[in-house]
């Protein structure tokens, strides 16, 4: 089996395990049908933008190109910092986009990946934003009426839980178990002021609570997992190749390292399996 195109994130299904595929170009490979085989990428040497399709030599914010990396909403700082958004300012990048995916309902989470973690997502992108993180367990805590919201309130509670994933411990195997619906208890407790102070600002119905939301598990297709991460690179390292010995988050877990998939998308690759 050979595939030739661009590369983009891997899409997911939720199921146990998940499943996943890789989309190049307008084909898909379905990358769980191979664990336990021999698979092999080629990086042909072009990089075109997801975006425009311009080529670029530099790949920017997971696929983009320097200019689109600069213009387009998607990629400003405000994605990173939600609670920095300046929609209310008249200088949003792109005011259509903003109100199609910023001022939609969004979650606040906990999560289970290399530890615990808070969190946003859009509604729609329940239960993706999990998987494409490695989060083993997942709880909404709060519903909010747009992204800035849920900013606000995730900023107040980075000063106890973090908000970061450790890729390289998440990859090493399956973290400790936490009891999220606990947390989630007392960090309705401890941030209690924060939150109303929030409300009291911007209306009792801008955050709300979720105190029976269900708690989503997700079991990753993972034979083995690397006793140490060494991380594969396209830019060092155009031909890469091994057994495929698992799938987690974005990477594919090799036995001869791990390749994030999402960080190379818009690579020009040539892919087999024997």
């Amino acid at each position: 089996m050979k595939y030739t195109g661009h590369l983009r994130k891997m899409t997911t299904e939720h199921s146990s395990p998940v499943r996943y595929q890789i989309p190049i170009d307008d084909q898909v490979i379905q990358i769980s049908d191979l664990i336990g085989k021999k698979i092999n990428f080629k990086h042909l040497g072009d990089i075109h933008c997801i975006h425009c399709g311009r080529k670029t030599k530099k790949s920017f914010s997971q696929g983009y190109c320097f200019p689109c990396m600069r213009s387009l909403a998607e990629c400003d700082s405000c994605m990173m910092s939600p609670e920095k958004c300046h929609f209310d300012k008249g200088t949003c990048r792109d005011e259509q986009w903003g109100k199609e995916h910023c001022f939609i309902d969004h979650y606040v989470y906990l999560a289970n990946s290399s530890g615990l973690k808070v969190g946003i997502t859009r509604e729609t992108n329940v239960p993706f934003r999990w998987m494409d993180q490695g989060a083993v367990a997942a709880l909404p805590i709060y519903k909010t009426k747009n992204r800035l919201l849920s900013g606000l309130v995730e900023t107040s509670f980075k000063q106890q839980v973090n908000d970061k994933t450790s890729w390289q411990r998440m990859l090493k195997g399956s973290p400790d178990t936490i009891n999220l619906e606990q947390r989630r208890d007392e960090l309705f407790k401890n941030f209690k002021k924060d939150v109303d102070a929030i409300k009291k600002q911007y209306g009792n119905d801008a955050v709300e609570e979720l105190t029976n939301a269900p708690l989503l598990n997700f079991n990753f297709p993972v034979e083995n997992y690397p006793d140490k991460v060494k991380s594969l690179n396209f830019d060092k390292t155009p031909e890469i190749s091994g057994i495929l010995q698992g799938i987690k988050a974005q990477y594919l877990i090799l036995d001869t390292g791990v390749l994030n998939i999402r960080k190379f998308a818009g690579y020009l690759v040539e892919f087999s399996n024997n």
